[in-house]
């Protein structure tokens, strides 16, 4: 049986840095591969294939791209990598052309949106954890930094697509506790992400900062704090996972921080403001996750406000 023939035709939602790295290892591999994302990158990749600048290989990977979301039309595999405040608009977009026996898989930040997903296409919607360091260096050009793992929930495509990916070059683990692994990896974003970005430093560095692993081990236990009155079950030590990703990660900026630098909007709510709303709904507090919403919601707005004139 051929690689293509395992997974069939994939299609990638949200062709950022985390959709081409992804979609172009499976390329890489054989695997018949499109592109769903903006103009600017879409050009690139048509023109010239997806550069992709990864250990051991600096090239580019021929493959489709579109800025259409009808361009789905045929996939038996759908990674969704769109940002997570446009889940649903992005569902309700692809949800006309999906085949009937298509497979979705979520590849985001955040606990909730293969739920919010799978409410707005109404049927399975597999959640993933993606532990990938990589950045869009440019139009239509990927850069890796470090580590590329998924976990992914069980479904009736989880093992054959385990199989697949670990053949491109992507470990898979299935994983029965996937939501505990979710609330891990926001734990982690919660920590670093916002405090990243208000500081425009890598990780490295930013916990160098006078007083700033503390301010860490404050946001981790109110995260845990939540997650325990919601019921969840975090595995692991998140205290001793967080210290671990400055050491091996520290040349690393968060998602929110190139967010920031180029004057997107960010993904603060489905983030630390997550835990936030969490938090209050279950009654408890989360000062120190509150805080870094509140600066990164100014720094936001900051960034794409409109310049003010000398008088």
């Amino acid at each position: 049986m051929s690689k293509t023939a395992e997974l069939g035709a994939i299609a990638v939602m949200g062709a950022g840095a985390v959709g081409c790295y992804y979609g172009g290892m499976l390329a890489r591999a054989g695997h018949d591969v499109t592109l769903i994302g903006r103009a600017q990158h879409v050009g690139a990749v048509r023109r010239g294939g997806l550069r992709m600048e990864i250990k051991g290989f600096d090239g580019n990977v021929p493959m489709r791209a579109a800025e259409e979301a009808s361009a789905i039309r045929g996939a038996k595999l759908v990674l969704f990598s769109v940002k997570s405040p446009d889940t649903e608009r992005a569902g309700s977009a692809l949800a006309p052309h999906l085949d009937r026996d298509a497979v979705i898989v979520t590849l985001q930040n955040g606990v909730d949106n293969a739920e919010r997903l799978a409410a707005t296409l109404g049927r399975e919607v597999v959640p993933a954890v993606v532990y990938a360091a990589v950045e869009m260096a440019g139009p239509g050009h990927v850069r890796h930094h470090g580590r590329g793992e998924l976990v992914i929930g069980p479904s009736s495509a989880s093992a054959r697509i385990a199989v697949a990916f670990a053949a491109a070059g992507i470990p898979v683990e299935v994983s029965d506790n996937v939501s505990g692994t979710l609330w891990a990896k926001l734990v982690v974003n919660c920590a670093y992400n916002a405090l990243s970005a208000i500081t425009q430093l890598p990780y490295g560095r930013l916990v160098q900062g006078e007083g700033v692993p503390a301010v860490m081990r404050d946001v981790v236990d109110e995260c845990l704090a939540v997650a325990r009155a919601a019921g969840v079950e975090v595995p692991g030590d998140m205290h001793q996972a967080t210290v671990r990703i400055a050491q091996t990660m520290p040349a690393q900026f968060s998602s929110t921080a190139q967010d920031l630098a180029r004057g997107k909007p960010t993904e603060i709510d489905h983030l630390n403001g997550f835990v936030v709303r969490k938090g209050e709904a279950l009654g408890v507090p989360t000062p120190s996750n509150r805080l870094l919403v509140s600066l990164v919601k100014l720094l936001e707005r900051r960034a794409t406000a409109p310049a003010r004139s000398a008088s």
